[in-house]
């Protein structure tokens, strides 16, 4: 029975490829990739031939099948990848690894690069207990999810892009209060990493004057 690797890639600087990374990927039979040409990019700095497939958010619920077939019925070590980070969290790759699971498929994560765990822990904010709530539903269910929110008591970590960072800044002020703790990083692990640290209200006047830019980590303290 063949062996799934979750890989994680850098989020930025190429610099924080790790070397197991680097040789799993080099040994895998195959590689499946959420953009091949995105990855070709990282493959072809690290010297890394293994073919490559797509498998993404748009495919991934008719090939998965067939791919843990592959999987089960061989000897083959297949490596999965996302554009940035770690797949799975908020990236394709749970559904692969929970049939893996479900099959008795070797499944190894390896440690590495996500987005969330640097920016909590630069923000100045709690970070021995956090929740982590990814990208918000847009609109059916967001107003919902924020008011159960209200209450919670650990760090919340949120996604967002940078089209939606102020509109969003000023729902968060609205919901939990514009004097609540807050910190936006963007970039992370990239020339123009930043991190804007003070209240919901001051990050809001902040980008109001400074247009966002890249990715973004936004965490909001409790009200305590």
């Amino acid at each position: 029975m063949g062996i799934l690797y979750v890989v994680p890639t850098p989020v930025g600087n190429l610099e924080d490829m790790t070397m197991r990374a680097i040789r799993i990927l080099r040994e895998a039979d195959f590689i499946l990739a959420e953009d091949t040409r995105t990855s070709a990019k990282l493959m072809k700095h690290f010297e890394i031939q293994a073919p490559m497939y797509s498998h993404h958010k748009f495919n991934e619920h008719k090939t998965v099948g067939a791919l843990v077939e592959r999987i089960r019925n061989s000897e083959q070590h297949v490596a999965l990848v996302s554009d940035a980070g770690t797949p799975a969290i908020s990236d394709p790759g749970f559904l692969l690894v929970r049939e893996c699971v479900k099959n008795d498929i070797d499944v190894q994560c390896l440690p590495g690069a996500t987005a969330f765990v640097p920016a909590l822990v630069s923000s100045g904010l709690p970070c021995e207990k956090f929740v982590f709530e990814g990208f918000l539903p847009q609109k059916k269910g967001r107003q919902t999810r924020l008011n159960q929110l209200k209450e919670e008591t650990r760090t919340i970590i949120f996604y967002e892009s940078p089209y939606r960072v102020l509109k969003t800044l000023t729902q968060f002020a609205e919901v939990f209060g514009g004097e609540r703790r807050a910190a936006a990083v963007r970039e992370i692990s990239k020339i123009h990493e930043e991190c804007v640290r003070g209240t919901l209200q001051e990050l809001v006047e902040h980008f109001t004057k400074n247009e966002p830019r890249g990715e973004f980590v936004i965490l909001v303290g409790s009200d305590g």
